[in-house]
């Protein structure tokens, strides 16, 4: 066998799903890589800090405090437990950033083990950006929709409190720092914003859904946030605000996008001079 179909033999037994391409050249050393003249969009893909053990320490820390976030927020092992928190998106989307979490924990034992201390480790750096996606949709609804009327409304509620914080700004920035600091970068399409707002769009069909059965949100109350109430905004009210979210949302989305592209392209820069 030739040593460029060796080569490509070994690249492909080492991909995983989900664009292969940018796992496998990492798990393997610069110079083996030169060796299998691989093309060259395999040899890098990185712009993340390639070691595995500070990434699993990370992603135990930051899965601990998504938890507790949860666990507070909905009162689980308490006398009074809170189950319609779980309705709510914010609930949602911490949920799945913790099963995302405990995913990333299992594939950076596994490349540990099986790859050594350095690389990079996700299921794929696609789905991460969805993941990241959906809870920053948390974070900007909380932080410039939901705050300001509660200040507008002054009540019981207290803005900021290590409950809030926590599912509302803490789960959110650590998700935002995973991506940034141990996903490969340069594997985001310009499509991806689109297909990542399926998750909060699905959200909306649930609330609304629910809220026509009945299920009350609050006592009394049949939707989960102001601006999906319907009877006070009116259907042209709520989707004004639903396009507006959207458009936010899609921006956040491309700016993602965009940065992902260009720490893609700056380690590809980096690492052709490198190779030159």
């Amino acid at each position: 066998m030739s040593v460029r179909l060796f080569a490509m033999a070994k690249f492909r037994k080492l991909s995983p799903l989900h664009e292969p391409y940018i796992y496998s050249a990492e798990m393997l050393p610069s110079a083996e890589i030169d060796r299998m003249s691989l093309p060259r969009r395999t040899a890098v893909r990185a712009a993340a800090i390639r070691y595995r053990p500070l990434a699993l320490a990370f992603r135990i820390v930051a899965l601990l405090l998504a938890s507790t976030g949860v666990v507070r927020v909905s009162g689980l092992f308490t006398a009074a437990p809170t189950p319609s928190a779980f309705l709510f998106y914010t609930v949602q989307s911490n949920l799945l950033c913790i099963v995302w979490l405990i995913l990333l924990i299992i594939w950076t034992i596994r490349d540990l083990r099986r790859h050594g201390v350095h690389g990079t480790s996700t299921p794929s750096a696609r789905w991460s950006g969805a993941v990241m996606m959906a809870i920053t949709v948390t974070m900007v609804i909380y932080l410039f929709v939901l705050l300001p009327a509660a200040f507008r409304q002054p009540g019981a509620y207290e803005p900021f409190t290590l409950t809030d914080t926590l599912v509302h700004i803490a789960t959110p920035c650590l998700l935002i720092l995973d991506w940034l600091l141990f996903v490969g970068k340069g594997s985001f399409r310009w499509f991806d914003p689109l297909l990542w707002a399926l998750i909060p769009l699905a959200y909306l069909v649930f609330g609304f859904t629910a809220g026509a059965f009945g299920v009350e949100f609050y006592p009394g109350q049949t939707f989960p946030y102001p601006f999906m109430d319907v009877a006070t905004l009116g259907v042209g009210g709520t989707t004004a605000w639903i396009i507006g979210l959207t458009v936010a949302m899609e921006a956040i989305g491309f700016l993602y996008v965009t940065i992902d592209r260009g720490l893609g392209l700056i380690a590809n820069s980096i690492t052709a001079r490198r190779s030159a």
